[in-house]
Formats: structure tokens, sequence, C-alpha cells
């Protein structure tokens, strides 16, 4: 009986699976990015942004405090695309002029009465000061929050260091609440730290947070 119900398991469709779109377009008026799933094809650029960007991001990055062995690109993808069916992650390459400048992405998916998420994003420092980070997050919350095919959530929230002064400006331009601080929330660099916390609410802009943002 438990083989069974494991086979049935496997054949049902996971109602959560998220179906990630081929490109998400920037509105009029906005810095014409898009953002994009990642795939196979897009690991030397990739990867070459973000050996550019290695002592830019360092002080910002998180690690694993299991210390787990790394991941190759194709694992990573690997992983990606589970998280996509299990329907807790979503991530996107930023593309600016046919290049990959960034990464935008919704993590930690709860469902239920919560349906919540978790926002991350790094833009390459080349490309920082266009308005790239601040649009990447509001299309991404406009997907994730109203899109029929992606996860349908009310509320996203963005953690950062308390010193992070960018990505502090990203929330603000966002019109995201301040929350407070969230003590040992994330590890990074060796040792746990404490995140400021800001949120994003379906309610809070009901146009669209791009429109939104474009309307400041």
């Amino acid at each position: 009986m438990s083989v069974l119900r494991s086979l049935r398991g496997a054949l049902t469709p996971n109602p959560n699976a998220i179906t990630m779109p081929s490109r998400l377009l920037a509105p009029s008026g906005a810095i014409q990015i898009a953002l994009r799933p990642l795939g196979v094809e897009d690991e030397a650029g990739w990867s070459q942004v973000r050996a550019r960007n290695a002592d830019w991001l360092r002080p910002w990055d998180s690690g694993d405090p299991m210390h787990g062995p790394g991941l190759t690109f194709n694992t990573w993808l690997q992983r990606q695309r589970r998280d996509e069916q299990d329907g807790v992650a979503a991530q996107f390459a930023i593309v600016y002029q046919m290049r990959i400048v960034g990464q935008v992405s919704v993590g930690a998916i709860s469902y239920g009465s919560i349906r919540s998420g978790s926002v991350g994003y790094w833009v390459d420092r080349d490309h920082a000061g266009l308005g790239i980070a601040p649009l990447s997050v509001a299309m991404l919350a406009d997907w994730a929050m109203w899109s029929p095919n992606g996860p349908r959530l009310h509320r996203l929230e963005i953690a950062m260091l308390p010193g992070n002064g960018r990505s502090k400006r990203v929330a603000q331009k966002l019109g995201a609440h301040h929350e407070g601080l969230r003590r040992a929330y994330m590890y990074i660099r060796g040792e746990w730290r404490d995140h400021e916390v800001y949120s994003l609410l379906a309610e809070d802009a009901p146009e669209g947070f791009a429109a939104r943002l474009l309307g400041r």
C-alpha cells in the first residue's frame, strides 16, 4: 500500500508547481531590462559576471553553515528546476542589452494561510545606479503576486544587513515597509548576522509595483 501510495504521489501533479515565463519585459518608460530563467547556455555569461563582481558582492554573500560541497552550474540549474516543480523558489537572470547583469529571485515560499516569499537580488557593479535593482524586484513582485502561472503570493520580504545602504535604497524606492530587525537571520561570511527586514504586500500596490515605481 505504501509503495502504491508513493507511486500515486509521484504521478500526481504538484498544485503549487511554478510555470516559469520565458521572459518578463520591463514596462514602457522604464530601463529596458528583461527577467528570464537561467539555462545551460548561460554558464559562461553568468560565471563571467559573477567573477567580475566577486569583490563587490563578497560582503553580502550568504554561505552554508554546514560547509557542504559547492555546486556546479549544471547541478545548480537542476536544483532550480526542482524548486520550480516543488513551488518553493524561482530564479531569474536580469538581462540588459542582451547581457546578464544580475539576478533576482523569490525563495522560501510558503502557501496556505501565509502565501509569502523572500526576495534576493544583485546587480553588476558596472550597471549600478541605473535603477535596475528596484525595477527587477518590482517586476518580480508583480509576477509573483498576480500572474496566474506564478505562486500568487500575498507578501514578499526583503532582508538585508544593516550596513547595506544600496539594498536599503532599493527597498525605499519600492515603498517597502520597514518591519525591524531579525536576530541572527542569515549566515554571512562565517557568522550568523542580524538583518533588517522590509515587506511588500499585494494591497500596497493594486496597480502593480512596477507601475507604482515608475510613478514615483
